[in-house]
């Protein structure tokens, strides 16, 4: 960790290169940026920043990543835009296509360590951010302070740094409903296929969105994948309240399987017998007989503002959609290449102030949208099927 204070950190920031008006490497290398977390986001915001020759370091709260359901859609050709042709790492570490997220960060992740501008550093907890006309810095629980010319907020939907951006409205809301999670390998599963890679279904008060996903070393073979479902419920919201995941209308924490009770795993076996076809239901009996089921109450955040000066926000930091638009990762990626994009056009040349500004205009609506999209399945999904909107 580095150990500065906030004389030492605010020297030879990016504004005192600004008289030359060069985008050189030898002038960008001198630059130098906090992103705080190691997530989708902020890898992805590294790696693009690292192409443009900044030295980053990266501030991760924790080394635990969960193996969930949760999957992505990977563009063709995303770790490319995002390192450049020069990069040292692999096509092969991002396969485009439907992914499992944990697939998607562990090829990030290895992108990001294999290169020599970015510093990843763990577990490190944020406790504050501030910044004055020279470098921000970001101020960690044990005292240390992390400094340089900008700070990048790619910590989630709680984020501390959109506190300092968006002091005003600093808190994502719960939307109403959470999301039960698994994901399985297919050989166990003896029911016959589904017909196509993925199911959205409707029963009840429920919908289940369950898809198929590479397996061990990107296998599609039928009995060879992964089976991955998202179950959405809205009527664990006592269950939520009663363990501290939620606390008001803010999500805490995720739901661990450890603090679901009993009780709980058995109605949603029940239920699924009841309402969901084969191999969903089987895949869903099987996570829930391990016990190998996570709830993340799903939260709304709609921006105001990215940046605030020398700090701005990429991802769910930034925006947090309902994960039923699908598009939150797409998002994220569109946000580390705008912001790449904006500094390498305006911060040599007009600041870093400017270059931020740039980025929240390239970005604000269209991350605003996305959100609204979300909002509006939220509320026809917890009053529909529920009779309620919370």
């Amino acid at each position: 960790m580095i150990e500065q204070s906030n004389h030492t950190m605010r020297q030879g920031t990016s504004d005192d290169l600004l008289s030359s008006k060069s985008n050189s490497k030898r002038d960008t290398a001198r630059t130098t940026v906090v992103v705080v977390g190691a997530s989708l986001a902020g890898l992805m915001s590294a790696l693009a920043l690292s192409r443009l020759g900044l030295h980053v370091t990266m501030l991760e709260r924790s080394d635990r990543k969960s193996r969930t359901g949760a999957a992505l859609e990977v563009s063709e050709g995303l770790l490319e835009r995002l390192i450049g042709r020069h990069g040292n790492v692999g096509t092969d570490t991002l396969p485009s296509g439907a992914q499992a997220w944990s697939d998607v960060h562990a090829g990030l992740r290895a992108a990001a360590e294999a290169d020599p501008n970015i510093c990843i550093r763990s577990p490190v907890r944020v406790a504050l951010v501030d910044q004055d006309e020279r470098g921000a810095w970001v101020v960690a629980e044990n005292g240390q302070v992390v400094g340089g010319d900008i700070v990048v907020g790619a910590d989630g939907h709680a984020s501390v740094v959109r506190r300092h951006v968006a002091p005003e409205r600093p808190y994502a809301k719960f939307a109403g409903y959470l999301i039960w999670l698994g994901l399985v390998d297919e050989h166990p599963i003896r029911s016959r296929p589904w017909p196509s890679n993925l199911a959205i279904l409707y029963e009840r008060n429920y919908c289940l969105n369950a898809y198929y996903l590479p397996g061990a070393g990107g296998a599609l073979g039928a009995g060879k994948r992964r089976i991955g479902w998202g179950w959405y419920d809205a009527g664990q919201n006592d269950l939520l309240r009663g363990t501290g995941c939620l606390v008001g209308n803010i999500v805490k924490r995720t739901l661990r399987p450890d603090k679901v009770p009993g009780s709980t795993f058995d109605r949603l076996a029940a239920e699924a017998r009841k309402i969901w076809p084969d191999p969903w239901r089987e895949a869903i009996l099987h996570c829930v007989e391990r016990r190998e089921v996570i709830g993340t109450p799903v939260a709304e955040y709609m921006p105001e503002r990215l940046a605030r000066g020398r700090v701005c926000l990429v991802g769910d930091a930034a925006h947090v959609p309902s994960p039923m638009t699908g598009r939150g990762f797409a998002a994220s990626a569109q946000d580390a290449l705008a912001l790449a994009e904006a500094l390498e056009r305006d911060m040599l040349v007009r600041g870093v102030k400017d270059a931020l500004g740039r980025y929240e205009g390239k970005r604000l609506k269209a991350a605003r949208d996305l959100v609204m999209s979300g909002q509006s399945f939220s509320r026809s999904f917890v009053r529909d099927h529920m009779g309620f909107y919370a």
